[in-house]
């Protein structure tokens, strides 16, 4: 939600790509760099590896459902091919990136450029977020509300400063059918300016603050070249509460506090290590008085990405609306204003530290599925036994709270499941096949380190538990060594050009001067 970025951007008519050195540096709002693979019209999405796309009423793409169907012809039974991305992260992170979001069943891409259909596996990681903060804020007296969509010009451009910040990437409604509006209105790049109108016909006296709102919504921002999923999009899902207070010291208490929740999201539940700090009065809030942000780092790109934003806005707000109240001294005053966001960006930041060659690595937290069963039938084995075993192994995760699933498609072979819930990166998979039945065991394998264990069933909940539960540390512990190796301390400017062409993150000193 801050100012301008210097970095480049590739304008180019055809295909644009993510280049290392363009990938995000700011925020929720001002990202000057990112990609888009352009689609036209009905062109269907690639898949890497040759992997044809499935169409809606594909028998194939159900998931967890039952055994064989009827019919006199054998199925053909798929192999583990053609589920590998073409690109690899190290190599060309850009268009690994793209590959990864859409092969790992996050995203599709729409026909208008910079929107894309966030699918199920999207959507549930966003609503184990939104649970977790909505729930936080509400221990905090916040409450939610919603405003529309439509701002009208007036009211965008009372603020000067702030509109001037945002009016590059306002999206105007200028039709209504055939005929021309004759006031364009405004879609919502933010809401401050929709919200403090009425702030200032709520607030009245002190026993009316103070007052704290939060909404669920989209927002809208146009203004830009190479959109990239999650990063930089034209349409976003987010959050944004807006609170007012008698006194600044209250206002700064709640930006912290609200800081501090979003330090939680990210590292206890998305296990990306971030930088809690404040923003240069170039980079703070358009007509904010000052901007806090939590920063997280991708040592591919040797870049950093804003990943929420807490701003005290002051009192320049509550000049401009007139939000007014009258203290316990019987004395005219105005308020003192918050504001604070965080969007979809996260899971694209989340996908961009953790993911690996094969896809995506989910941390448990905030997996949808966190158990895949995966029967591994064997010639003469007691197919049906390893079935039941599967079915019950998900019943007592499930009974003990843990998402699991199990994969009973009869048309793919358990190698080609593998590389299924691996590139949905899918945080630990359980094997059951004839030995595992025999012994009354089953076989754990981790997403994210690829290692084996033998879990006997009478102890399976407290294992799968266990595991998941190390697979969470790791993947923070991991992020945060590869941050960490980045980091460099520069006292000089000329320390500080070679670090930055060798993407450190750079810790330096700032004097807040041009």
């Amino acid at each position: 939600m801050t100012g301008g970025d210097n970095q480049k951007v590739d304008d180019g008519d055809n295909k644009p790509k993510v280049e290392v050195g363009d990938l995000p540096k700011a925020d929720l709002v001002e990202e000057k760099s990112g990609v888009e693979k352009k689609k036209s019209g009905g062109d269907k999405q690639k898949k890497s590896g040759g992997e044809k796309q499935k169409t809606g009423g594909d028998k194939k793409k159900n998931n967890a459902g039952g055994g064989g169907g009827g019919g006199g012809k054998k199925k053909e039974v798929k192999k583990e091919t053609g589920l590998g991305l073409t690109h690899k992260k190290d190599e060309n992170f850009g268009e690994w990136y793209s590959e990864v979001v859409v092969n790992g069943e996050m995203i599709e891409y729409y026909d208008i450029s910079g929107c894309y259909i966030l699918r199920p596996w999207t959507m549930a990681i966003w609503e184990i977020m939104q649970a977790f903060f909505d729930g936080e804020i509400k221990k905090m007296k916040i409450k939610n509300c919603y405003f529309p969509l439509f701002v009208s010009p007036t009211v965008l451009q009372k603020e000067k400063d702030h509109i001037e910040g945002f009016a590059p990437e306002v999206a105007w409604v200028t039709k209504s059918g055939e005929s021309d509006l004759e006031v364009p209105i405004a879609i919502r790049p933010t809401s401050e300016t929709v919200m403090y109108p009425y702030y200032s016909k709520w607030i009245r006296g002190h026993r009316d603050l103070p007052l704290r709102l939060n909404q669920w919504c989209n927002v809208v921002r146009w203004e830009f070249s190479n959109p990239t999923p999650f990063i930089r999009s034209r349409e976003f899902l987010w959050q944004e509460g807006h609170t007012a207070f008698a006194t600044k010291p209250e206002a700064d208490e709640e930006v912290l506090e609200i800081l501090e929740l979003y330090r939680r999201i990210y590292e206890e539940f998305l296990a990306i290590p971030v930088v809690k700090g404040k923003k240069s009065e170039m980079e703070k809030f358009a007509g904010g008085l000052y901007t806090t942000s939590v920063e997280a780092f991708v040592p591919n790109t040797g870049r950093g990405v804003q990943g929420a934003t807490s701003h005290c806005l002051g009192q320049n707000f509550a000049k401009m609306f007139e939000i007014n109240f009258e203290n316990e001294k019987g004395e005219k005053a105005m308020v003192w204003q918050n504001s604070w966001a965080y969007s979809t960006r996260t899971i694209g930041v989340m996908v961009m530290v953790h993911g690996d060659d094969k896809g995506l690595v989910l941390p448990p937290k905030v997996a949808s599925v966190q158990v895949i069963v995966v029967p591994v039938p064997y010639k003469d084995a007691d197919t049906q036994g390893i079935y039941d075993a599967c079915t019950a192994t998900v019943n007592s995760l499930n009974e003990a709270g843990i998402r699991a699933e199990a994969d009973f498609r009869d048309n793919y072979s358990p190698g080609w499941k593998y590389s299924h819930w691996e590139m949905k990166g899918v945080p630990l998979r359980i094997e059951i096949g004839p030995k595992d039945l025999a012994n009354s065991q089953v076989r754990c394998v981790r997403r994210d380190n690829a290692s084996k264990k033998d879990i006997p069933m009478a102890n399976l909940v407290e294992g799968v538990k266990e595991l998941l539960d190390n697979i969470q540390q790791s993947l923070f512990d991991a992020a945060k060594v590869k941050r960490d190796a980045c980091v460099q301390i520069v006292k000089t400017w000329e320390e500080f050009v070679d670090a930055l062409a060798k993407r450190k993150l750079i810790l330096a000193p700032w004097c807040d001067e041009e």
